[in-house]
């Protein structure tokens, strides 16, 4: 179900906007409804009163936690099962982050990604996206929320930014830290500057090579690395975010000289920060995950050439590796992909 028709739900039981604020900043903070000076009694109209009970149960209802897996860094890997039978991957994350899925599967076909491989299913509705958020609030604080879990975001626009603005509105959480990470659709890029609320964004990069991106990324929009920073930089003048461009550090693939070199000439200068991410192997696949010392040497490598590099590791390491995996030991009958419904 997505936001507006919760929000046109409300309305028809005589909801104002501010009565519809209350009901869903209750839901996405976990409140209760009978709380601080102005309890529903004194504030809402009956009819929506009433139907409270039945209106809490329909978003209890929009997703669960089937199965719960901590990690040793702290986190913990959630797959939440949705109202249709399908199940997606949410991360509680250290320090207070989770990192949602956007859509069932992903139809960007990423090489080194479990998703990817098994193409898009469906795109999430908004509301089963900000409830991904209310199942990390029942279990830890949470105060940052990055979208770089299952699927594209931006191949799901108006669910993402629906989303986006209640978190960022409704939900105590800095604007600063929603994350939306992308590939780089140009549609996105034409949309967030738009929002009331301008996420950070993420922008996965991974290789300096126009031909090893079309590889690696086989159906991301066929941007340049040097258009798709152009954007980026752009887009981090305007909100006052750098970017943080994402890179996924493959043993022998895109961790050689010459892709250091080439990130120096893009993003020295730039507003921007390099999270480089060793790989999670996946059995599957034929990707292999560098060892730390040479992901350290790298990193340190790039920071002492005017790159700010942050070297970090996957959430839950120890719990299904990448992304993915633990959905598709319980999903291997599930239907194949379906076209993307652009936004």
């Amino acid at each position: 179900m997505r936001l507006a028709a919760i929000r046109e739900q409300l309305a028809g039981l005589g909801a104002l906007p501010e009565h519809q604020a209350r009901v869903l900043r209750d839901w996405v903070q976990g409140a209760p409804h009978e709380r601080g000076r102005r309890r529903p009694a004194d504030y809402l109209p009956k009819t929506v009163r009433e139907a409270l009970p039945r209106l809490d149960a329909e978003l209890a209802g929009l997703a669960r936690v089937i199965s719960e897996h901590p990690a040793e860094d702290g986190s913990a890997r959630l797959l939440v099962g949705l109202a249709d039978g399908q199940a997606v991957e949410t991360v509680l994350l250290p320090r207070d982050g989770v990192c949602v899925s956007s859509q069932v599967g992903c139809a960007v076909g990423c090489q080194f990604c479990m998703t990817g491989r098994e193409g898009l299913l469906r795109q999430m509705t908004s509301g089963e996206i900000v409830a991904q958020v209310v199942l990390a609030r029942a279990r830890r604080p949470v105060k940052k929320v990055v979208f770089m879990g299952m699927g594209e975001p931006a191949h799901n626009l108006d669910n993402v930014l629906e989303a986006i603005e209640l978190l960022g509105i409704e939900a105590n959480i800095p604007h600063k830290n929603l994350v939306f990470s992308t590939v780089g659709d140009p549609r996105a890029f034409q949309r967030l500057p738009l929002g009331r609320v301008k996420p950070a964004l993420a922008l996965s990069l991974h290789t300096t090579k126009p031909d090893l991106r079309a590889e690696l990324l086989p159906r991301a929009p066929k941007l340049a690395p040097e258009k798709l920073v152009e954007f980026g930089e752009r887009y981090a003048r305007l909100s006052g975010y750098p970017i943080q461009y994402q890179w996924t550090l493959l043993d022998g693939v895109n961790d050689g000289q010459d892709e250091l070199d080439g990130i120096v000439a893009l993003l020295r200068g730039k507003y921007a920060i390099l999270n480089m991410i060793p790989y999670n192997t996946i059995p599957d696949l034929a990707f292999r995950r560098p060892s730390w010392d040479k992901a350290r040497a790298i990193a340190a490598a790039l920071h002492a050439r005017g790159v700010l590099t942050k070297l970090r590791d996957s959430a839950g390491q120890d719990v299904e590796g990448g992304c993915g995996q633990l959905r598709a030991r319980v999903a291997r009958s599930i239907p194949r992909s379906i076209p993307i419904q652009r936004a």
